[in-house]
């Protein structure tokens, strides 16, 4: 752990062994790599194959550095790398990473206002705290701390942000489509087809209401600049603002394209379900009953679709980036990145190399013990 002015060294040492690594396994002056990132409040979260780091732009404008060992419980059991259900397993473990990461990124943005405004309540509650001890009849006072309030608040935050994206991307859209094509079994592919739509124009204008408020536009800044940073590494230039600046905002292995391939994949995948063969067979009424199944099987098929989607976009389309089919899949995901990336500045590029470093600078060390060790 550390900020930029107690890590200058290191960070030069990090960006040369960044170099050296890009120009050991460069063979054509591009490479593929399976470093990705997360944007985040004021800051980026970088995850390798050996560790994940953060960076965060703190208030006094110095970066805070932070890193972990990457584990995973594909480590421990073999089935969970087995295809459609590693793409579960990897949604899992991401959402779990990045709420750690989100953590720690609150931490350092908002911990100093924080700490002014406890000081604040301690200065105001002094007299009370007197009163309250000379007091024989005082109650015990309660032992919580701000880190298990903090966390409490993060935790329900999390669930609430699952509820509401239940309701906006599947309750609400099944719901008026009910309302528009009339009962699902009256025409399946019609109405799956209006629900489909009816999920990705949410889906976009939700995205783009939320790039309107400040914080939000900052951290689609932050998103540009993770994937302007993958790709200088890519291409095997030293990791500077100045270098990262030259590449697009946009990157094929976005986790928005994934998001679109789930939205899109689920119009073909719900329609294929026989949920007609489950309405006859339990007699279920007409009405909310029906529009509940329906509901209810939507939700359950979710990880089957984003198992499926990691498939086409994670290990298919990130393996072969070039390959005209993969353009043309991708697409979709690729212009939704307009909405959720904005071109960033050099602070917002200088936290996402940060960050990096650390990555890369793990990743050559464990190399280089690989290579020693002997054959």
């Amino acid at each position: 752990m550390s900020n930029t002015e107690g890590a200058e060294g290191k960070s030069a040492a990090q960006a040369q062994g960044a170099t050296d690594l890009s120009r050991a396994f460069s063979e054509d002056g591009q490479r593929k790599t399976h470093v990705g990132g997360q944007a985040l409040i004021e800051g980026i979260m970088m995850r390798g194959k050996y560790n994940w780091a953060v960076a965060v732009r703190e208030p006094d404008g110095t970066i805070y550095l932070e890193e972990h060992d990457l584990t995973s419980g594909k480590e421990k059991h073999k089935w969970m790398k087995l295809p459609f259900i590693r793409g579960c397993t990897a949604l899992i473990e991401s959402l779990a990473l990045g709420f750690k990461a989100l953590e720690i990124a609150a931490e350092h943005v908002f911990g100093d206002e924080d700490a002014e405004e406890r000081t604040r309540k301690e200065a105001a509650s002094v007299d009370e705290a007197f009163e309250e001890e000379l007091s024989p009849d005082a109650p015990e006072p309660a032992k919580a701390t701000d880190e298990g309030l903090g966390k409490g608040v993060m935790t329900f935050s999390m669930v609430m942000g699952v509820v509401l994206g239940i309701v906006l991307f599947i309750v609400a859209p099944a719901a008026i489509t009910n309302l528009i094509v009339g009962e699902y079994d009256q025409n399946v592919v019609l109405w799956n087809v209006v629900d489909g739509i009816l999920r990705v124009a949410i889906f976009i204008f939700y995205i783009w209401l939320i790039g309107r408020m400040e914080d939000i536009r900052r951290m689609f800044q932050y998103h540009g600049a993770e994937h302007k940073a993958i790709h200088c590494f890519e291409h095997c230039l030293p990791m500077t603002p100045e270098n990262a600046k030259r590449f697009p905002r946009l990157h094929v292995r976005c986790g928005t394209a994934f998001l679109i391939m789930v939205l899109l994949l689920a119009i073909i995948i719900y329609t294929l379900i026989p949920v007609n063969a489950i309405i006859d067979a339990t007699g279920v009424p007409d009405g909310i009953p029906k529009l509940v199944l329906v509901i209810a099987v939507r939700i359950l098929f979710l990880p089957v679709i984003a198992g499926i989607s990691y498939e086409i976009t994670v290990k298919w389309a990130g393996s072969h980036p070039d390959n005209p089919l993969v353009k043309v899949i991708l697409w979709p995901g690729m212009q939704m990145q307009y909405l959720t990336t904005n071109e960033p500045d050099e602070e917002h590029i200088e936290c996402a190399i940060a960050a990096m470093e650390l990555v890369l600078a793990r990743e050559e060390r464990e190399g280089s013990k690989t290579a020693s060790q002997p054959s």
